[in-house]
């Protein structure tokens, strides 16, 4: 995988809790890196490593120190998604929990909680990459979890404790006014504590007779995540190969210590081919060199990974409808 990635809903529920709170959401969201029209993208997938620059421009936008927690509490409900369906297809929402644990990634790639039943019942670990993971985010997230359970619960749900590995951003009354029980910080780990009987606890709501229907829906989805990890891993061995000309699906293949027939078979489920996300790569890169730099077109036909200038003009003349030149100076920038 070349980079976490985080489900857009997180992201909508984000954007719509800083609306809750009065807070210039898109300007949150342009800080971040990420287009607010981008929200309607039913299959957007954010960049984990983005989350520090999203946090840092929430708490100065809103002034609020403590805007993880504040926006985790005007947050919707997580709710309409394919987790929520396999929580209420389930017969108790102890089954449900653990089957969900096993799609955490559909939330985000760098979720990895774990349900430890004995002594008493608790999530913990959480994020995988603590470079990234905020202690805004980790609140905003538990909140998020809370309510979720208690929608799925039917309003049964309440934490015993709750036990952050970051220091408090507020009072612990704060804290505690809205998870509405005690609140621990600067733990080896996160904990999120529970009563037993829950894990028996079934909906009104139920529908069992739904689960493999929801089950396959979640494979499908996780199945949708494999085949980009293919496309991104492959596309990063095509930028490390590109200068040196040997771009071959069998040079790739070998990298990713898989068959050629294999690659190419799995491309094809994924929807694509080698020689179109070589031709995808290449067009975005000389965009971008084009675009961004001055370098001189001779070497942006080597960095490109062409081997004559003629075939990338003919190249770029039909992905573009421009010649190089032409489409360098269209997009040059006007301080340039």
């Amino acid at each position: 995988m070349t980079g976490l990635t985080d489900s857009g809903t997180l992201a909508r529920l984000a954007y719509q809790g800083l609306v809750n709170l009065g807070v210039d959401a898109d300007a949150v969201m342009q800080r971040s890196g990420l287009d607010p029209a981008q929200l309607y993208d039913a299959n957007l997938r954010t960049q984990f490593s983005a989350q520090p620059r999203f946090w840092k421009a929430a708490v100065e936008l809103s002034n609020d120190p403590c805007i993880g927690l504040h926006l985790g509490e005007k947050m919707p409900v997580y709710k309409g998604q394919i987790l929520e369906y396999l929580f209420l297809s389930s017969p108790t929402f102890g089954d449900g929990l653990r089957r969900v644990l096993s799609y955490q990634r559909l939330i985000s790639d760098a979720l990895h909680g774990q349900l430890s039943e004995h002594p008493n019942p608790c999530l913990t670990n959480y994020f995988s990459d603590h470079k990234y993971a905020t202690s805004h985010l980790a609140e905003a997230m538990v909140l998020g979890l809370i309510r979720c359970f208690q929608s799925v619960t039917d309003g049964a749900f309440k934490a015993d404790k709750v036990v952050f590995n970051h220091a408090p951003n507020a009072d612990k009354q704060e804290y505690e006014r809205i998870f509405q029980c005690p609140v621990a910080f600067n733990a080896p780990s996160f904990q999120l504590f529970f009563p037993a009987s829950l894990l028996n606890h079934r909906s009104l709501h139920a529908q069992p007779e739904l689960l493999n229907l929801h089950l396959q829906a979640a494979d499908q989805h996780m199945a949708m995540l494999q085949q980009q990890d293919l496309i991104n891993a492959v596309r990063a061995q095509l930028a490390g190969l590109l200068e040196s000309g040997e771009t071959s699906l069998e040079n790739v293949a070998s990298r990713l210590n898989i068959s050629p027939r294999h690659l190419r078979h799995q491309l094809n489920v994924a929807g694509t081919g080698f020689q179109s996300l070589l031709n995808s790569y290449r067009h975005s890169l000389a965009k971008r060199l084009l675009s961004q730099t001055d370098e001189a077109i001779s070497e942006i036909v080597y960095l490109t990974g062409f081997s004559e200038p003629s075939t990338f003009y003919r190249a770029f003349k039909r992905w573009e409808g421009l010649t190089p030149i032409e489409y360098r100076n269209a997009h040059r920038s006007p301080n340039d």
